[in-house]
């Protein structure tokens, strides 16, 4: 097992993302609260059409809002390279761009076959690293999709050899629909550390089916460090239908701390985070630490 973890929030982006529009004062609020409890990632906002996301239509304001805290890594996601031009604008140097391994999932989700996001990939990596700036490619439906069911984690692992190629500096699996499993983990995760020893990885999962927590065991124990969760179980994914929550921030550092795990968060103050989270959404979340308490 590794004695430290490093856990992305990315409650502010990826959660609230399929809320209703929640104000942009409560969104500084949030991303303000999390920056203060030890979290040393957060992904703060989007920069995608309006239309297609309504809910991060103010990403701009929300960051130029914000009470940056030094030594945290505050990074954006954008669909493409016009996204990309916005982030990098706003002063971001830390881009995430999106693409599904499943086909019909990717053109629903930005309107483009895989491979033709993997082309603007490759267009977008030389624009960030101009710029100055990092890129890391996340493989959404890695391990499942609503519309095709299972992807074969060959598929995967040959968008992983093209974005490596293409120049990406990170990669990032996602578990858009909480299809993973621990099997699931290991047989999209494992190959990829054999192949492309070194490269730094991050896994993303929903809690869909109730499985996140097993499979972020089954990634320790592949040596995997680095994991994206959402404060108070927050999330889901527009086109994804009947997928809930990540994982819930609070829950993964209750486990890893209780394992001797550090992860440098206030679990205390990560629980407060995750009451003004519920204030704001205006309905209870599904964490369970949020709901318990940390331990006595």
């Amino acid at each position: 097992m590794p004695s430290q973890v490093s856990i992305r929030e990315v409650g502010p982006r990826d959660g609230l993302q399929n809320e209703d529009v929640v104000p942009t004062d409560a969104k500084v609020r949030l991303l303000d609260s999390l920056s203060r409890n030890g979290v040393g990632r957060i992904e703060a906002v989007s920069f995608v059409h309006p239309k297609a996301i309504p809910q991060m239509a103010d990403a701009s304001e929300v960051w130029a809002a914000a009470a940056r805290a030094e030594g945290v890594r505050y990074s954006a996601l954008v669909p493409n390279s016009k996204g990309a031009e916005r982030a990098l604008a706003a002063g971001f140097t830390e881009i995430e761009v999106v693409v599904s391994a499943s086909n019909t999932h990717n053109l629903k989700n930005v309107n483009r076959s895989t491979d033709e996001s993997l082309d603007d990939i490759a267009g977008l990596i030389d624009l960030l690293h101009t710029a100055g700036a990092t890129a890391e490619v996340i493989v959404s439906t890695s391990f499942g999709c609503p519309y095709e069911g299972d992807v074969d984690p060959k598929r995967v692992h040959a968008i992983v050899d093209r974005v490596l190629a293409d120049g990406a500096d990170r990669i990032s699996f996602g578990d858009t629909t909480g299809m993973a499993t621990p099997r699931r983990v290991l047989e999209v995760v494992d190959p990829v550390l054999q192949r492309h020893a070194g490269t730094p990885l991050l896994l993303h999962f929903h809690n869909t089916r109730g499985t996140a927590l097993a499979n972020i065991l089954t990634a320790l124990q592949l040596g995997v460090t680095e994991y994206d969760a959402a404060i108070g179980g927050l999330g889901g994914c527009p086109y994804a239908p009947g997928a809930t929550g990540n994982v819930a921030t609070e829950e993964v550092v209750h486990m890893l701390e209780d394992m001797g795990i550090d992860t440098g968060i206030d679990l205390a103050a990560l629980i407060e985070s995750a009451k003004l989270a519920q204030e704001i959404v205006g309905r209870e979340l599904p964490s369970g630490v949020l709901k318990a308490g940390p331990r006595i």
